[in-house]
């Protein structure tokens, strides 16, 4: 039930950030709701049928459909609210990075699969989403930019959370504590404009 809960947040975060990705970019309602609804589901539906779940997740549960229509309407309706559409846009967006790495872990671990497989699943739950909601909206994806600490926040949480399952246990405060992890380096990588090493030379 817990695990049910964060993967509900993380679809309201994410649907939320494709719909303000879609109103910048001035789409009609049609595209705002496909563009909420690829960046929510995504990434989740790629973990799902890369471990062989039939059907995908959020075609057994309605909720989650439900989730991002209502979730998709509350953003359009308090757009004239969001004043700072790229800062609301990266808030969400890291909230969602945060609590759907967590739940991707917990899938991979669920289905029996390594530690190292769990971090790469929750990675790519979290990651794809937005991979897939920047490429429809003619965006280099943020996974691929250059000094974006975005795929490296995700495997530090997921190397958090089997390093705190070793010392606290199965508890719900790893899944809270990891996902923390996710949202706070994101955070402190945009606020310090923290990247990872660059393989080119600087052109002179």
């Amino acid at each position: 039930m817990f695990i049910q809960i964060i993967d509900i947040l993380g679809t309201i975060a994410f649907a939320i950030s494709g719909v303000l990705v879609a109103l910048d970019k001035r789409m009609d309602a049609f595209g705002v709701l496909i563009i909420a609804f690829v960046t929510a589901v995504g990434g989740g539906t790629l973990r799902d049928v890369m471990i062989g779940i039939e059907p995908v997740s959020w075609m057994r549960d309605m909720t989650y459909v439900y989730v991002i229509i209502g979730s998709a309407f509350f953003a359009v309706l308090l757009r004239q609210k969001i004043n700072y559409l790229r800062t609301s846009l990266f808030l969400f967006d890291t909230i969602g990075l945060g609590l759907y790495t967590v739940v991707g872990i917990e899938t991979g671990l669920v289905a029996g699969l390594k530690p190292i497989i769990c971090i790469a699943l929750g990675t790519m739950t979290a990651c794809f989403g937005g991979v897939i909601r920047d490429i429809l909206c003619n965006e280099i994806p943020v996974i691929f930019r250059r000094k974006e600490i975005y795929a490296t926040a995700c495997i530090l949480g997921g190397l958090s959370y089997f390093l705190l399952l070793k010392v606290m246990g199965d508890s719900n405060f790893v899944f809270i504590l990891s996902g923390l992890i996710v949202i706070i380096t994101r955070l402190l990588a945009v606020r310090f404009n923290l990247g990872l090493p660059s393989l080119y030379k600087k052109e002179e």
